[in-house]
């Protein structure tokens, strides 16, 4: 297994409104990580990029993107979609025990060390970038 490198690197996927998205996305992760040496962060990786390229899937029309970022030590996993409204706030994970939905983000905040968004209007497009960071640790 190759050691966790210490250079920077980025992948982009673009997907499409497709459901399949999400298990594409999943699993393109793994072989990313796996490649970089990053095995440890696999199983929360495909968490959080499952929730994150879900809701881009079920919550949006139009394309949308899953973007992995390495850099210092840090893991940056995103989905970009068209819509530029704010995604809901999570609502504490422990209240959301017997939901059947919404708790996608409340997750994502459980699981990593730091989550947000950011509207983008970049290239004629518009729309969202929801993000979360894990840790070399995690």
């Amino acid at each position: 297994m190759p050691e966790p490198e210490t250079e920077p690197w980025e992948y982009t996927l673009y997907i499409p409104q497709d459901p399949r998205a999400v298990t594409i996305s999943r699993r393109t992760l793994r072989l990313i990580l796996t490649m970089h040496g990053l095995i440890g962060l696999v199983d929360t990786a495909e968490l959080l990029a499952s929730e994150l390229v879900g809701n881009a899937v079920r919550h949006t029309k139009g394309p949308a993107a899953l973007r992995v970022r390495w850099s210092a030590g840090v893991l940056r996993i995103g989905a970009w979609d068209a819509d530029p409204e704010p995604p809901e706030p999570p609502d504490e994970l422990a209240c959301l025990t017997d939901a059947e939905e919404g708790r996608g983000l409340a997750l994502v905040r459980a699981c990593a060390d730091v989550w947000g968004w950011q509207p983008l209007s970049r290239h004629g497009n518009r729309g969202k970038y929801v993000w979360c960071e894990l840790g070399v640790t995690a």
